[in-house]
């Protein structure tokens, strides 16, 4: 993060976090998608919006907005971030996406900051069919940093309190099976499952980044049955989202 900043929250009359800006300087934020496709809308207000400066890089006044694609899932997430910490910093990441949800209370299309995850899948199957968590494991303490109680905490989400909180839980294969979902929310008391949260989450914490994970509901986790997804609303809401969050911080 740059040493000449000093950034304060505060809220517009969207109800959408913007920081202001104690002395002139850039500020750099870094949005994060697994796939192209879901920041669709966001690259096209980039685009019309702002200066193209280099590939995936806009810039208007003291902002400066940088698009990375990862790749769906947790390898290549956590490679992505690591390259690009290593090589760059950021004032905010953002990490924006579709989710599932667990939590019928969600609405579909609801979008969310997701404050806490966990490994939904890492770990060993028994031959009774129960599942242990690495950190059921001990392959990693509870606590080892940056874990806390075998989560990582979004510790400064109450400073973005402009969406309903979350937590999330990652998996590498999502859950379309009735004995399965059963199981995992027995296991776990997670509101929603992504593919990518994780590794999100332990990039900003080691990096010591400040970060939020946005996440639009665009299914109930359930028995798999795509025709009752509302992946176009999900994906709308997700990027009038962001739009928003953009031009409170240009205000």
């Amino acid at each position: 993060m740059g040493e000449d900043k000093e950034f304060a929250l505060s809220t517009n009359i969207f109800g959408v976090a913007s920081f202001q800006i104690t002395q002139l300087s850039i500020m750099r934020i870094l949005i994060v998608s697994a796939t192209p496709f879901e920041i669709v809308p966001l690259r096209d207000y980039l685009e019309h919006e702002f200066e193209q400066k280099e590939e995936n890089i806009y810039v208007r006044a003291d902002l400066e907005v940088q698009i990375l694609v990862t790749g769906v899932g947790q390898m290549l997430t956590a490679f992505a971030m690591g390259s690009i910490l290593s090589q760059k910093e950021f004032d905010l990441l953002i990490n924006a996406g579709v989710a599932g949800a667990f939590d019928r209370r969600l609405q579909l299309g609801a979008v969310v900051q997701v404050a806490s995850e966990q490994f939904g899948d890492l770990g060993a199957e028994e031959k009774d069919g129960r599942f242990l968590s690495i950190h059921d494991l001990k392959l990693i303490d509870d606590n080892e940093v940056p874990f806390q109680d075998g989560k990582l905490l979004n510790t400064s989400s109450t400073d973005f309190d402009f969406l309903p909180k979350a937590s999330g839980l990652t998996v590498n294969k999502v859950h379309g099976n009735t004995a399965s979902i059963e199981q995992i929310q027995e296991k776990y008391n997670a509101q929603i499952e992504s593919m990518e949260g994780i590794a999100f989450f332990y990039a900003a914490l080691m990096s010591e980044t400040p970060f939020l994970e946005i996440r639009a509901i665009s299914n109930y986790v359930e028995a798999r049955n795509r025709e009752s997804w509302a992946l176009g609303l999900a994906i709308d809401r997700l990027n009038e989202v962001l739009v928003k969050m953009l031009n409170s911080l240009l205000n």
